[in-house]
């Protein structure tokens, strides 16, 4: 039982980019800007390759359980 808590843990990390996009008052702003783009979009493109490294994170560490 022990082995199968800390797994679970593990898909928690797919619930951080949905947080992240789904408390839309957070990024609903113009300020700091990157490369000329409003923080509204380079937070949302940012969050692309976090999304996928941590989609590959729970792919390692899960793909064993086939």
């Amino acid at each position: 039982m022990e082995k199968t808590r800390p797994m679970r843990l593990i898909w928690l990390l797919l619930l951080v980019p949905f947080a992240a996009l789904a408390w839309v008052p957070f990024y609903n702003r113009i300020s700091p800007e990157a490369f000329g783009f409003p923080f509204f979009y380079w937070y949302q493109l940012a969050l692309v390759p976090i999304t996928s490294v941590l989609t590959w994170i729970v792919y390692r560490r899960t793909r064993h359980d086939r």
